[in-house]
């Protein structure tokens, strides 16, 4: 017997954001599906179902799941409840502007949602489709535009936006702070969990929803140079997406003390963006020796030397690092309150970040999708479309009844 109606974290649709050190990923299917594969998976949903004991709850975590596949397409869901409105605001003063989604029925929950990285930002079509399912399930959806998200850098400073846009979000809803959550796609989830710590978030964020995150910066570093990573002390071997240690490295520049040496850095990195094996002889020969440390440490593949390359960088980029990695705060006080989705086949940031981050916070909700990617999420089987399935339940789980 199949019962889908266990508790576990969110889908990780993608919409539009890449890991926290990743370039922006071709727009593609959501949620690992295309339509003509997700009828077959139907019908094998449907089979389940009759043979089992599949729940209403997760018949509408289906239908929600199609909604985002479809993204702007025709769906059974849009058919059926009101569309919502998107309107533009400003949360804070000097802040950036922000989408608010009101579903027009009743509001079951708030989310903030954080998109990784895309120079669209807000407005990324990705971002939207998803914004719009989200708000067809009842969601009040305020998507900040970051400035950090738009310039693919990891700007610590936005985990106050984000803070603040779930204060606003509260205000406005003049909903608990159990009823208000932070859905943060790759490297903005470490940026949403420190928003809880700020004092607006305290008070305003109940709830997590981490997708593709990362729990030690230098676990990360050794993954996106070296494609080693530890799974039960062992080393695995994957294939990182090429385009990660030079986002990484933009991310980083800034802290370096020499503007010579940062506009360099800059330079490579976008060279190195936009095409991994271009050539950067000319601007590494110009490199002073803080600079030529950050470069050293990327272009490293061996594993067993990540530690003491991180040793020798500059005192300026160990603190940016360090104060973005998850392991170095007490996360004690999230408890019950982390949902955490990965794919196993996840190219940006290794599954066992997440499982790292889920062992470090006691009742969190992890699950690992089989087949699936952030960054290209084509190659998921049907195991983990169910196990999106479940995903969606959980977050769905988090909204209050509606009205008789």
């Amino acid at each position: 017997m199949i019962c889908i109606n266990g508790q576990v974290g969110f889908l990780s649709s993608k919409s539009g954001a890449a890991g926290p050190f990743a370039a922006p990923r071709r727009r593609g299917k959501i949620g690992g599906m295309n339509p003509r594969r997700f009828g077959k998976w139907a019908v094998a949903f449907l089979a389940l179902g009759v043979a089992s004991c599949v729940s209403a709850q997760s018949w509408e975590a289906v239908r929600l799941l199609r909604d985002i596949d479809a993204r702007g397409g025709p769906s059974e869901l849009k058919k059926t409840v009101p569309a919502p409105t998107r309107t533009t605001i400003a949360y804070r003063a000097g802040a950036g502007a922000a989408d608010l989604y009101r579903p027009n029925q009743p509001v079951g929950a708030g989310l903030v949602l954080v998109p990784g990285f895309t120079p669209q930002g807000k407005d990324d079509p990705r971002v939207v489709d998803l914004a719009m399912s989200l708000a067809r399930a009842r969601f009040l959806v305020l998507v900040p535009d970051l400035k950090g998200s738009r310039e693919m850098r990891v700007r610590i400073e936005d985990s106050r936006d984000i803070a603040d846009a779930a204060s606003y979000l509260a205000k406005t809803a003049a909903l608990p702070r159990r009823d208000i959550g932070v859905v943060a796609i790759s490297y903005a989830v470490a940026l949403a969990v420190l928003a809880t710590m700020r004092p607006q978030g305290k008070r305003s964020i109940g709830f997590v929803v981490g997708i593709g995150g990362y729990y030690d910066v230098a676990t990360v570093v050794t993954f996106i140079t070296t494609g080693r990573y530890r799974e039960a002390g062992a080393w695995r071997t994957a294939r990182p997406l090429p385009a990660a240690k030079w986002i990484f490295l933009a991310s980083n520049v800034d802290a370096l003390a020499d503007p010579r040496d940062r506009k360099a850095l800059a330079a490579i990195a976008a060279r190195r963006i936009r095409d991994p094996d271009a050539s950067i002889g000319d601007l590494a020969t110009t490199l002073g020796p803080e600079a030529r440390s950050l470069l050293d440490l990327l272009t490293n593949t061996d594993p067993d030397r990540v530690e003491a390359l991180i040793a020798k960088l500059p005192a300026p980029v160990r603190r940016h690092m360090e104060s973005l990695s998850l392991r170095n705060y007490d996360l004690s006080d999230l408890a019950g309150r982390l949902i955490l989705i990965h794919g196993r086949a996840d190219p940006m940031i290794p599954y066992t970040q997440s499982v790292a981050l889920a062992a470090a916070v006691p009742g969190t909700q992890l699950f690992l999708i089989d087949g699936f990617s952030h960054i290209d999420p084509r190659n998921v089987g049907l195991i983990g479309q169910l196990q999106l399935v479940d995903a969606i339940q959980a977050v769905l789980e988090r909204r209050r009844a509606p009205p008789p």
